[in-house]
């Protein structure tokens, strides 16, 4: 799996300079994720909510292999909303993680807005459960079509 190694200077704060270290998330790990924090409709199957910021920082929780010693990130700071880490963190961190993880601007936009659109789903008939409405149906044991 891939890694990605950074180095933090003071520019985020003293106390979250260091070394960190992120490696990449399986598939079912981040579907996981996904799932746990959207809502989908249940009968249309459309998302109606999503909270992309607990989906973020579970992802950049997941893809967290080390960091400095005082273990200056927790899953609560990377959740918190009074007493979290600084946006500006948090957006570098999401950088690292979307990248490592293969989370794209697509995926991103379709996480961070509930669904409003249509369904634009396309039911598919079973030829057993449908009827041909172009004429009368001919048997394939029976007469072939002229």
């Amino acid at each position: 799996m891939r890694q990605e190694q950074v180095e933090l200077d003071e520019r985020f704060g003293k106390e979250y300079a260091g070394r960190y270290v992120f490696q990449e998330i399986t598939w079912a790990k981040r579907s996981r994720l996904i799932q746990k924090y959207t809502r989908y409709h249940p009968l249309t199957g459309q998302v109606v909510s999503s909270d992309f910021v607990a989906i973020q920082a579970e992802t950049i929780w997941a893809s967290l292999r080390e960091q400095p010693a005082h273990k200056p990130i927790t899953l609560e700071k990377l959740l918190g909303e009074e007493q979290g880490i600084p946006v500006e963190l948090g957006e570098f961190l999401s950088k690292i993680a979307n990248k490592l993880c293969g989370i794209t601007p697509d995926e991103q936009r379709f996480l961070s807005e509930p669904c409003v659109e249509a369904n634009h789903t396309q039911h598919s008939h079973d030829s057993a459960s449908s009827k041909n409405s172009d004429g009368p149906q001919h048997s394939l044991t029976g007469n072939p079509p002229r």
